[in-house]
C-alpha cells in the first residue's frame, strides 16, 4: 500500500469519483453530487480557503487500486482552536488502511503545530458532510455524511474518541403531537408583539440579512462559533433556489427584531438517487424529468435557531406550527427529517421528542488529541 497526495486536477477528480466503488452492494447509498463536493476543494468558491487550507490523499494497494481516502483541513477558527478536521474519508475494512490515511492527514496537521483534530467533519457549514453514521439500514439525506458501520471501528481503535453525537429524528403528520401545541400556538399568534413570515424568493435579500443576524446571535456562545457572512448565506440560498420550498423555511420576529428561523428542504436524495453524483446536463435532464413523475413527499429541517433574548417565549413552537399548517395545506409532503440537534442541546432535543418524533439516525463527531 501507497499514499499518494491529490495534487493535480486529474487526482481530485480521482479522489471525488472514486467514493462509489465503496458501496457497490450497499443498496441504501446515494452518491453525493460531484458539484456539491469540487467546490469545496477550490479557493475561487470556498471562501475558508482564504486563510486556511485543505490537503487530500489516496492510499492505493500493490495493483495501484484506490482503496482508501480522507482529507485535512483548517479555517480561520481551528487555526485559533489548534484543532484541525479530517473529513471525505472512505476507505476498504482494512485497519492499516485506515492507519495510514489517518497517520498522513495527522503528521500534516502536527507539521502546522495543531494539537488536535475532530472528524469526520465538513470543510465549511455543520449542516454538510458531518459527523459518522453509526446507525444501520439508514437511507442517506442530502449532503448527509453515509458510511458502512466498520467505518466506526476503524475510527475508535485509531484512538478517535467521541466528541459528540448528533440526532436525527424523523415526524408524520399522523405522529404529529399537534394537541400539545395548539392551545400554546394560538396563544403566541395573538401576541401582537410577535409575528412569523414565511422566506420569498423575491425577497432573499432581506431574509438573508435577517439569517445571518439571528445566527450569529443564536451560536455566538458555542466554542466552535465561526461568525456567518452574509455573501457566505448569499451563496448557499441561491444554490438552493432550484430546490427551495417557500413555506419550508419560516421566521419569527419579536417586537419587529429578527429572532428565529426555521428552515426545512426537501428530500431532494429522492431524485438525486437517480443521477449518479453527477448533475451534468444528462443528471439535469433525468432530475427534471423523475421531479416530474415522481412526487416528493419528505421534507428535511436542517437549521433551527432562536436567538437568547427570545428563547422559551414560544417563537419555537410558533414556526414549527406554521410549518406543520404549510404542509398539511401542500398534501405533498407527508414526513419531516429533523436533522442535526447535538447532544449538547438537551432543550431542544426534549422539544423534538414533545413533537412526536422518533430518532431515526445517530452521527458521532469524534477528537484525537495528539499528544
Amino acid at each position: 500500500m501507497h499514499v499518494i497526495e491529490v495534487n493535480t486536477k486529474k487526482l481530485l477528480k480521482d479522489f471525488v469519483h472514486c467514493a462509489p466503488s465503496f458501496y457497490s452492494n450497499d443498496k441504501n447509498y446515494i452518491p453525493h453530487l460531484q458539484q456539491d463536493i469540487f467546490p469545496i476543494f477550490n479557493p475561487q468558491t470556498n471562501s475558508l480557503l482564504k486563510e486556511g487550507n485543505i490537503k487530500a490523499w489516496l492510499i492505493l494497494n500493490d495493483s495501484n487500486k484506490i482503496i482508501g481516502r480522507i482529507a485535512a483541513f483548517y479555517d480561520a477558527n481551528q487555526l485559533k482552536s489548534k484543532i484541525g478536521g479530517i473529513g471525505f474519508f472512505e476507505s476498504i475494512d482494512n485497519y492499516e488502511a485506515a492507519k495510514i490515511l489517518f497517520e498522513t492527514a495527522e503528521t500534516w496537521l502536527k507539521n502546522l503545530g495543531f494539537i488536535g483534530v475532530d472528524g469526520p467533519i465538513n470543510f465549511g457549514e455543520r449542516d454538510k458532510y458531518w459527523g459518522l453514521l453509526t446507525t444501520a439500514n439508514a437511507i442517506p439525506s442530502y449532503q448527509e455524511n453515509y458510511n458502512p458501520i466498520y467505518y466506526q471501528n476503524l475510527f475508535e481503535s485509531n484512538s478517535y474518541q467521541l466528541l459528540f453525537q448528533q440526532l436525527t429524528s424523523e415526524i408524520s403528520v399522523e405522529t404529529f403531537n399537534i394537541d400539545r401545541f395548539q392551545n400554546m400556538a394560538n396563544r403566541i399568534f395573538q401576541n401582537q408583539n410577535f409575528r412569523f413570515e414565511h422566506f420569498k424568493v423575491k425577497e432573499l435579500d432581506r431574509f438573508a440579512n435577517d439569517f445571518v443576524s439571528i445566527y450569529n446571535q443564536a451560536w455566538q456562545h458555542r466554542p466552535d462559533y465561526v461568525p456567518l457572512t452574509l455573501d457566505r448565506i448569499l451563496i448557499t440560498l441561491n444554490s438552493l433556489k432550484p430546490i427551495l420550498l417557500e413555506e419550508g423555511i419560516w421566521f419569527a420576529y419579536a417586537n419587529n427584531q429578527a429572532a428565529g428561523f426555521f428552515v426545512a428542504i426537501p428530500e431532494v436524495n429522492q431524485l438525486f438517487k437517480h443521477v449518479n453524483g453527477n448533475l451534468n446536463w444528462y443528471g439535469k435532464l433525468k432530475f427534471l424529468l423523475f421531479r416530474y413523475f415522481e412526487k416528493l413527499n419528505r421534507m428535511r429541517g436542517i437549521v433551527f435557531g432562536v436567538i437568547p433574548a427570545y428563547q422559551n417565549q414560544g417563537l419555537e413552537t410558533g414556526m414549527i406550527m406554521k410549518f406543520y399548517a404549510a404542509m398539511q395545506k401542500t398534501k405533498q409532503f407527508k414526513t419531516c427529517e429533523l436533522a442535526w440537534i447535538g447532544d449538547f442541546n438537551p432543550k431542544m432535543q426534549s422539544l423534538i421528542q414533545s413533537l412526536g418524533a422518533k430518532t431515526s439516525k445517530i452521527h458521532y463527531t469524534y477528537r484525537k488529541m495528539f499528544s
